[in-house]
């Protein structure tokens, strides 16, 4: 079994990672591998809604001059998807949107293609706005018919500069949970 993670910040290494190798650390520890892809650094544009995806149905963006189909490739390849992003203004970062809304659109016309994958999102907040970014990653999920696991709250950590969500304990108790929850669905799941 595999879970790909992704870190839509455009901070590398920063509290969103940290956040979200707390989860996938429990997840290697029940036996599946974990992968963490960050954004930082990395070319993501949005949707030009041009339907070329419609078209061709080959489970790929016809946008090739970035990273989203090689972002497609690893959530083909795994069973379980994670999606993180700090809160930038209440709302995902550009470069989780850009992800959710080319990647969702190329999921939709090809049948709903990661249909019963499980699906966590992970949310870095300074302060506000944390419930509009967790309910962003979970639409993702739901409308491409994957699964989702809870935790013990919702699954966010709170830090402004980076390192600082070490400090918040129950967040890196929710993201434990959740990779284990995450995991002992997966294996409910694949058996």
């Amino acid at each position: 079994m595999r879970v790909t993670a992704f870190n839509g910040s455009a901070r590398k290494d920063g509290n969103t990672a940290i956040l979200i190798r707390y989860a996938l650390a429990e997840l290697q520890n029940a036996g599946i591998e974990t992968e963490l892809y960050q954004f930082s650094g990395k070319k993501i544009r949005g949707c030009s809604a041009c339907f070329k995806c419609k078209e061709k149905k080959d489970q790929r963006c016809s946008i090739e001059n970035d990273v989203l189909n090689e972002c497609i490739e690893k959530m083909l390849a795994s069973d379980g998807i994670i999606l993180g992003s700090p809160t930038y203004f209440a709302n995902v970062s550009t470069e989780m949107k850009a992800l959710i809304d080319r990647a969702g659109m190329v999921s939709r016309v090809n049948d709903d293609m990661l249909r019963y994958k499980v699906g966590a999102s992970v949310v870095a907040v300074r302060r506000g706005g944390a419930d509009h970014v967790f309910n962003s990653l979970n639409h993702f999920f739901l409308i491409g018919q994957m699964i989702v696991p809870g935790s013990i709250y919702w699954n966010m950590g709170f830090g402004r500069e980076k390192g600082e969500v070490e400090n918040d304990k129950e967040g890196i108790e929710t993201m434990q949970v959740l990779g284990r929850n995450m995991a002992w669905l997966l294996k409910k799941i694949k058996g």
